[in-house]
């Protein structure tokens, strides 16, 4: 097995003071498979129950910076990689899409020896890789819980008018962009988009080695859900873009696909980021959902919305 490269994380510079006291302790893991590398941020104990975080695409890590400390709390050991591509993992040779991710998060996962039960979240794009996970390596995960994941077949068929800024020629203006995207896919309410979000949002994008992701817009999930054998659970936000008006079809055709369903939980007045634009709500929901699996049942402190920046 390929040695895992351990040192202190790096946390980005513009987190707010808390914010980061909050995170601090954190491993940055390096893993390889196939001569790339995988980066990790961890949190907790190899013996501790694992939740693994896979943020969306165009993302990184820090999709989850006001979900981390909650779980912590929560008793998990927090595992939480940059997907191939994205933030400071490479992008492997001739991996186009999600369905090349299984077989690194696979292996990523090995070299960081997770002794305990293993849960995985995955938000957006990281709900698809998620789900392809588990059909190909199923040992790895007991409990899959869904945020905002495409794949389904049912998303609007509207398109979200995302606008290009890799053209413009100044910060000022890629940054109008940036709060424009942010507002058409990512957010519901405009004082969600704090400062925060756009600093992380434009960070994220700038380092997105996997423009063409063409599986979002299949059926490749709902196809995937029957041959799962771990638990399917989903948390999704009110005003999710992909799924405006649509969240109960999608409810009933998840709890249909699903061999072995967990729960469902829909947070009022939160869109596609969910669980950073309503992080308090969608924390309670995750904690709720993972102990329903019977791994661990803790009492956790509710952290006020001050504490994530």
């Amino acid at each position: 097995m390929t040695a895992l490269t351990l040192s202190p994380a790096r946390l980005p510079p513009f987190l707010s003071a808390p914010l980061a006291a909050s995170l601090g302790g954190a491993k940055r893991c390096m893993t390889s498979h196939q001569g790339a590398q995988m980066v990790w941020h961890a949190w907790g104990q190899a013996a501790q129950p694992a939740v693994v975080l896979l943020h969306g695409g165009s993302g990184s890590w820090t999709h989850w910076v006001r979900n981390i400390v909650a779980l912590c709390d929560g008793g998990w050991r927090v595992l939480v990689p940059d997907l191939p591509g994205f933030g400071d993992s490479d992008l492997p040779s001739g991996c186009t899409d999600v369905d090349h991710l299984p077989e690194h998060l696979h292996a990523g996962l090995q070299q960081l020896q997770a002794a305990g039960p293993v849960a995985l979240v995955g938000f957006s794009f990281g709900g698809m890789a998620a789900a392809l996970w588990l059909q190909a390596y199923p040992q790895d995960a007991q409990h899959l819980v869904l945020v905002g994941a495409p794949g389904m077949g049912l998303t609007v068929p509207e398109r979200i008018p995302l606008k290009g800024w890799r053209h413009l020629p100044t910060p000022e203006a890629q940054a109008q962009v940036h709060r424009h995207n942010l507002m058409a896919l990512m957010l519901q309410t405009p004082e969600a988009l704090d400062d925060l979000a756009l600093k992380l949002h434009t960070a994220n994008v700038q380092r997105d080695r996997m423009p063409r992701r063409r599986l979002s817009s299949t059926d490749i999930v709902a196809q995937v859900l029957p041959k799962l054998q771990a638990r399917v659970s989903a948390i999704y936000g009110e005003h999710d873009a992909l799924y405006r008006g649509r969240l109960p079809e999608l409810q009933a055709a998840m709890q249909g696909w699903s061999s072995h369903w967990g729960q469902w939980h829909t947070v009022p007045g939160a869109g596609h980021w969910v669980q950073y634009e309503a992080a308090d709500v969608f924390n309670a929901h995750l904690l709720t959902v993972l102990a329903s699996a019977g791994v661990i049942v803790q009492a956790w402190p509710f952290l006020n919305s001050s504490q994530y920046g």
